[in-house]
């Protein structure tokens, strides 16, 4: 007790707190500072907390802090066990209750700001479940979860972020960098600039140039909606097909069905919708019920340390090794029968088990066939108003189904590509966020030293001077390379341009005739390019219809392998099953007896006949049973209140057990109070 007692005296000492504290003047305080204390305690850890607890209810005091004690996972140690008395403790300030509460919150205060943080944003909020019927509140809630699991996704990237230790110093030298580049290119953009101003008609050109550019990009544009329009054609006629096919499938469904086929299928779906409501939606109500007040039980209790979880696995286990020994004594004392009894059971828990499951798989297959019944409805309506009379076939069919299926997974893909990359930015933006939060407090910081020294504005001087003196230093540089270069290319070019002129004044004059034939040759090859242009569009659309044509004919060929492989496996079947039919055939008129003990058919009267007698032992053992029924219930009944009897014996030894204790801890804490 002395030693937790400084430890919570030296934290409440240091930052942020800063109480200077004793050990003298912290066992002195009063109930009222001691919540106030354990108030400020948890407003650090979470700032919502902040408050003066002379501004509420003790009530309300009590149940903001037992809140955040659970949201925390605190566990009251084993002299509070009692959860009453912890409350009682909290509310009136007792310190056996709120010195191991410092204790604990003092000790691990950075992982608990943490945990608080988090659970501002990961702790669910329960909504009834009759308020979940309703469509928009149950589509609010999924979006709250989603926009949960979210959440523990960025949070887990951000942990990894800051583990993986990113710099700060590699990103200010990437922006740098990129600025540098950024003003490599603002004058490569100028030069170039220059270069063109000294061409005649420059302007001209420029927007010949951009005009050009448009019409390239329009071109590229019409040409794309050419091929989307083509591509949605196609699959409007195949739609098309499709619905007529359903059509036409729909009205021969309607056409043969009997009044005998329709009261069959009524009668199995009523037998099958009153099994499941008599027997298997009663037993899974009735496991959810359990599970959910198990549930609710789990959450109210508090959190479980390794050692709790430890004493209650060996207490399973020595609760499991009862049960074995008992089961073992049993089957002692009642083995002669009760071993045919459990073999029934047995076979009786498989059937329950297999009647479970295909009354599921069931439930599923009619689920999907009323959706597929639901779309077919929608495409025969579709069909009715569309018109036209191709149709798909069956493999056709098929092949648009496996087109489809293989588009749906590329889309999910893609999907998923554009959720990381969303998720990436949005790390970047939070990084960058942050970031720029660190730099304006390390300015800040900066500003209030430099207030404090009598320097105030010290670094921005000092910065801007550096950038100044070096934007200066470069400038200078750059009109001395300038001016050299400049006085150097005007004697190139004043040289060069009297070397042009006498060279070029030959030329000139061919020249001109040179342009007349360049203008008739232009004009030719524009009209043989839109001859060209015309007659390689034709070629295309020829091009791809021999594709889809190619391609369906493989497809159809690779069909009808299938189909040849699937006939050859039926019919090696059949000459199998045609084989065995021959040797029960032989086997059963054979005159020999033993060969015909073989055949299937004397093999399952024998196991009939076994059967029956099976049967008649049975309901002579059900008779047995149905006559010590009467006696065996009451039995059972006097081992159940026997059974409560020790259990309430067992919890007030425990009572005893525990107010002993804690008339033991009081004195213990008066003695050590004497001692101080």
């Amino acid at each position: 007790m002395g030693d937790q007692i400084q430890f919570i005296v030296e934290k409440l000492n240091q930052e942020p707190f800063r109480k200077n504290y004793n050990l003298i003047s912290f066992d002195s305080l009063e109930s009222l500072q001691l919540l106030q204390l354990l108030s400020d305690v948890l407003g650090e850890i979470d700032p919502k907390h902040a408050v003066d607890i002379r501004e509420e209810l003790p009530e309300q005091t009590a149940k903001r802090m037992l809140n955040l004690l659970g949201i925390l996972k605190y566990k009251p140690p084993g002299t509070v066990s009692d959860q009453s008395a912890f409350r009682q403790g909290l509310v009136t300030g007792s310190k056996p209750v709120i010195h191991p509460v410092l204790h604990w919150l003092l000790q691990r205060t950075n992982e608990l700001k943490k945990r608080a943080y988090l659970a501002r944003f990961l702790v669910k909020l329960e909504v009834p479940a009759e308020f979940l019927q309703d469509d928009t509140v149950a589509d609010f809630n999924k979006q709250y979860e989603e926009l949960m699991e979210a959440f523990k996704n960025l949070h887990k990237e951000h942990e990894q972020l800051k583990i993986s230790g990113l710099s700060t110093a590699e990103i200010r030298r990437d922006i740098s960098a990129m600025e540098e580049e950024k003003d490599q290119l603002a004058k490569r953009v100028e030069r170039l600039k220059k270069r063109v101003e000294t061409v005649q008609n420059h302007q001209r050109m420029l927007e010949i140039a951009r005009q050009l550019r448009l019409e390239k990009e329009r071109e590229e544009s019409l040409a794309q909606q050419k091929q989307e329009q083509k591509s949605q054609l196609f699959h409007a006629e195949q739609r098309l097909q499709r619905a007529q096919v359903q059509l036409k499938e729909m009205q021969h469904v309607v056409a043969d069905s009997k009044p005998e086929s329709l009261m069959k299928k009524l009668e199995e779906e009523i037998n099958f919708n009153s099994y499941l409501v008599t027997e298997k939606i009663p037993r899974e109500m009735e496991s959810k019920k359990t599970s959910v007040y198990f549930l609710q039980k789990v959450v109210t209790e508090p959190a479980m340390t390794q050692a709790d979880l430890t004493a209650l696995e060996s207490e399973i286990n020595e609760v499991n090794a009862q049960m074995n020994q008992l089961i073992e004594k049993r089957m002692m004392k009642y083995e002669p029968t009760d071993s045919k009894f459990s073999m029934y059971r047995q076979q009786a828990s498989i059937i329950s088990r297999k009647k479970e499951a295909k009354a599921e798989e069931l439930q599923a297959a009619k689920e999907e066939m009323s959706s597929l019944e639901r779309q077919m409805e929608q495409k025969s309506s579709q069909a009715h108003e569309l018109e036209g009379s191709e149709v798909l076939t069956e493999e056709e069919f098929k092949q648009y189904v496996s087109k489809l299926r293989s588009k749906n997974t590329f889309y999910k893909k893609k999907r998923l590509e554009i959720a990381e990359i969303t998720a990436e930015y949005g790390i970047l933006q939070r990084t960058e966020e942050l970031l720029r939060q660190r730099h304006e407090a390390i300015q800040q910081q900066l500003q209030a030293i430099e207030e404090k020294k009598g320097i105030s504005g010290y670094s921005y001087t000092q910065e801007e001077l550096e950038r100044v003196s070096a934007v200066k230093s470069e400038m200078d540089e750059v009109k001395g390379q300038t001016l050299d270069n400049m006085s150097e290319m005007v004697k190139k070019l004043n040289a060069m341009v009297a070397e042009k002129k006498a060279s070029l004044a030959p030329v000139i004059k061919e020249l001109r005739q040179l342009r007349q034939n360049c203008q008739e040759l232009t004009q030719e090859c524009d009209e043989k390019k839109i001859h060209y242009d015309s007659c390689a569009a034709g070629l295309e659309t020829n091009r791809s219809a021999l594709e889809q044509e190619v391609k369906g004919l493989l497809e159809e060929c690779a069909q009808e392998e299938s189909n040849y492989h699937y006939i050859n496996c039926m019919k090696r079947t059949l000459e199998i099953q045609l084989q065995r039919a021959k040797e029960e055939m032989k086997t059963y008129v054979s005159p020999d007896p033993q060969e015909r003990r073989k055949a299937v058919r004397e093999q399952y009267t024998r196991i009939i006949l076994e059967q029956e007698n099976l049967g008649k032992k049975l309901r002579e053992k059900q008779k047995v049973v149905r006559e010590s029924h009467g006696p065996n219930m009451k039995q059972m009944k006097m081992w159940q209140d026997f059974e409560q009897l020790m259990e309430c014996k067992r919890e007030c030894f425990l009572k005893q057990q525990n107010q002993a204790a804690i008339g033991q801890v009081i004195q213990e804490g008066g003695k050590d109070r004497l001692v101080l």
